[in-house]
């Protein structure tokens, strides 16, 4: 019985089949991509492990990718000693610093160049080819087969011994400073470009086979990084991916595109429905059940537009179900591409549950495996996945094959990463700031927060409090750089009851990358824009950039959370957009609470800082003081007058339900005071909302003309703000 047979690996991707490893090595193994129980060979964390492994493999680099490498050779630490102070009866310091030179293999195949390195994570080498860290001199050798011995390498371990390691690229430190890295070789990753722009899988499958697989028209990637025991489980993630057939053609192996239109026609008349008188089923149909195919297939793949870092695609279909299923595929890939291939794949799974067989005559020998092809009376179009002689007949297995219908996602994002900035760290800036809460809740302590923040490369600093004593605690590292600058011109006050349109807020920033965007009432409803100008906070609906780093914010909410008192602000002003992933709570971070009256002082030293920066701050505790009461009416009573306000809360802030908003203190209590002036000519005390200066009263003050009534309320914790309203008597 002779038997050609193209297998669908996984089940999902179309055939590979055991003719790759009849030409190129092992047949491919059916643990392959996208199948449950996943495959054997390179996956996405192998290559951002770095190793010094002897035997460890070195894979073959397409396009431009970022790979952690191997150790192949390294020094011991170079100790430098340094000494200053001492004499006149001083002690003198002595300081150690330490130092490696050491190379790193990349790629079993020539590269072109390297471009940014990283270290334990952060930025070793920018892209303009500079590094953030003391090195002594940095060589990469590229791989080809003419390449010298390395002079430092061979200094150190004479020439005639020491290999040139030619057709490997490997990248030399000599003298990296490691004071930064625990005075150890770090983790590194280099971005690698081994071609110029995308690489073709095509090609990718040439050079791996030497010559003995070919394919023309076929996607490209942006990087690949190749390994495996063999050459098919090395080249099998990109077949499999992408969906390829593998025919024989007059010059061999080739891989092909999945067919999105028919190539052929099996006809009814091809069918045997007899062989020497049996009776055979010429057609046998069936389809799995829709639960065999998961609801939803997520990709795993490397993102250059997240510094080739995993990135995560979904893709999900309609109907039963619950099992989803995950895959990795060690290539790097647009955010687009990688949707529409999950899309795409989960499609040909779901059309994939129809299969169906066909006995034919010998005619049916004329169609190859791998091809995709219609049958009479059938629809849509279906691949052939094995050609068998048997019983006289042929026999031909044929799965549903999506084909050129179906819509595939499109408008992936790669989402937003915290990336480091390929720029110099310069000086910290930072503030401290006494808010009013900014939640619906009762506050028990002062709300303090720190912001630090700098130009356009800070990343972040050490925070450090510094007690009464002048003890300085640390606190640990700041939160991400802070959007802050200063009023480039002054700002009046402005109404508070409706949104202000008169005045604009002119804000210079601290680095021209950073930026404000305009929000919509929902957005500002949801706490959107919220920013600390001097002592007021401000929400602003429009922000129009007129410069770098400058900006024009209008659409005012203004003196929200009771901050009407501070509505006055010259130019210069500190500015601070509230956001609460960029602000730390010193005191918290301490595990205390503030003190109101006591004096809060943050040092913060980064990167840049030659000396630690301070800010410091006297706590009045904003958060605990009751806002000035509202809407204050005055009407005459029998020669006397009624006074009346409407209460605020430092526990709501959204008067949605039209009653009284809840009380937050103990007890409600107001202290009202008549002033003549400047002079307090009589103060009480109420519980309500309202209070009647009588005439007996007026007389018994000796008051007389104009005056005025002043409300404080009195909290748990702090008294109010007053309100005033002036009245004649």
């Amino acid at each position: 019985m002779a038997t050609l047979v193209l297998t669908a690996v996984g089940s999902i991707f179309g055939p590979v089949g055991a003719a790759i490893g009849g030409l190129i090595g092992n047949a491919l193994d059916h643990a392959v991509l996208f199948k449950p129980k996943g495959r054997e060979g390179p996956r996405l964390t192998d290559l951002q492990l770095q190793t010094s492994t002897y035997g460890t493999q070195i894979p073959k680099l397409f396009g431009t990718i970022r790979v952690a490498g191997t150790v192949i050779w390294a020094t011991d630490l170079r100790e430098t000693k340094s000494k200053s102070g001492g004499g006149k009866g001083r002690p003198s310091v002595t300081t150690y610093a330490y130092s490696a030179s050491f190379a790193v293999a990349l790629s079993a195949r020539q590269v072109r160049s390297v471009k940014r390195i990283w270290a334990d994570g952060n930025l070793l080498r920018g892209a303009a080819g500079d590094f953030k860290t003391e090195l002594g001199a940095f060589r990469l050798h590229d791989g080809d087969e003419d390449q010298p011995v390395d002079p430092l390498m061979a200094s150190a371990q004479g020439v005639t011994r020491t290999p040139a390691h030619r057709g490997v690229a490997y990248a030399l430190f000599e003298d990296l400073a490691l004071a930064d890295y625990g005075n150890r070789i770090p983790s590194l990753t280099f971005e690698v470009e081994a071609d110029d722009g995308a690489v073709s899988i095509g090609d990718v499958a040439s050079m791996l086979s030497e010559g003995a697989l070919s394919g023309e028209g076929l996607e490209s990637v942006d990087g690949y990084a190749a390994e495996g025991r063999d050459i098919s489980e090395a080249i099998a993630p990109l077949i499999e991916a992408q969906g390829l057939a593998l025919l024989a053609g007059e010059a061999g192996l080739g891989l092909q595109a999945a067919a999105l239109a028919s190539e052929g026609e099996i006809g009814a008349g091809v069918l045997c429905r007899a062989v020497n008188g049996r009776r055979l089923d010429a057609i046998e149909r069936s389809v799995e059940a829709a639960e065999t195919v998961p609801v939803a297939l997520s990709m795993r793949y490397y993102d250059a537009e997240r510094d080739y870092r995993t990135g995560v695609q979904r893709s999900t279909r309609p109907g039963p179900g619950r099992a989803e299923r995950g895959v990795d595929l060690p290539a790097v890939l647009s955010a687009d591409a990688a949707r529409g291939l999950t899309g795409r794949r989960l499609g040909e799974m779901w059309t994939g549950r129809a299969t169906m067989t066909l006995r034919c005559g010998w005619g049916a020998l004329a169609h190859e495996p791998g091809a995709v092809v219609t049958v009479e009376g059938e629809p849509g179009l279906w691949r052939i996945e094995e050609r068998e002689w048997e019983a006289m007949a042929v026999r031909l297995a044929l799965r549903r094959t999506r084909g050129a219908g179906g819509s595939v996602p499109v408008g992936a994002s790669s989402g937003v990463i915290v990336r480091q900035s390929d720029a110099p760290h310069g000086q910290t800036t930072v503030m401290l700031a006494d808010l009013p809460a900014l939640k619906d809740d009762v506050a028990s302590a002062p709300v303090v927060v720190a912001a630090a923040s700098g130009g356009t490369g800070w990343r972040s600093a050490a925070l450090f409090f510094t007690s009464a004593g002048g003890e300085s605690i640390p606190l640990g590292r700041s939160a991400p750089r802070a959007v802050m600058g200063e009023l480039g011109a002054a700002l009046g006050p402005g109404s508070v009851t409706m949104v202000d349109e008169r005045n604009r807020l002119n804000v210079s920033l601290l680095a021209e990358d950073m930026l404000l965007t305009p929000a919509d009432d929902v957005a500002l409803s949801q706490g959107r824009n919220l920013c600390l100008v001097g002592g007021e906070l401000i929400q602003f609906s429009r922000a129009e950039q007129t410069g770098p780093a400058q900006f024009v914010l209008s659409g005012l909410r203004r003196g929200l959370r009771g901050t009407e008192w501070a509505m006055d602000h010259a130019a210069g002003a500190s500015f601070l957009l509230l956001e609460e992933e960029r602000l730390r709570d010193p005191f918290a971070m301490m595990g205390t609470d503030a003190e109101v009256g006591s004096r809060a002082q943050v040092a913060a030293i980064g990167i840049g800082d030659v000396e630690p920066v301070e800010a410091e701050l006297m706590l009045t505790g904003e958060a605990l003081i009751p806002p000035s009461p509202v809407h204050l009416r005055a009407r005459t009573d029998d020669g006397g007058w009624t006074i009346g306000w409407t209460r605020r809360s430092r526990a709501g802030w959204r008067w949605s339900s039209g009653g009284d908003v809840p009380r937050a203190e103990e007890s409600e209590r107001y202290t009202v005071r008549v002033l003549a002036g400047e002079v307090s000519v009589r103060s009480v005390e109420t519980s309500l909302p309202s209070w009647t200066y009588d005439a007996a009263t007026i007389a018994a003050d000796g008051a007389a003309g104009a005056i005025t009534i002043e409300i404080r309320q009195t909290g748990s914790r702090a008294m109010g703000r007053p309100a005033l309203i002036a009245i004649t008597v």
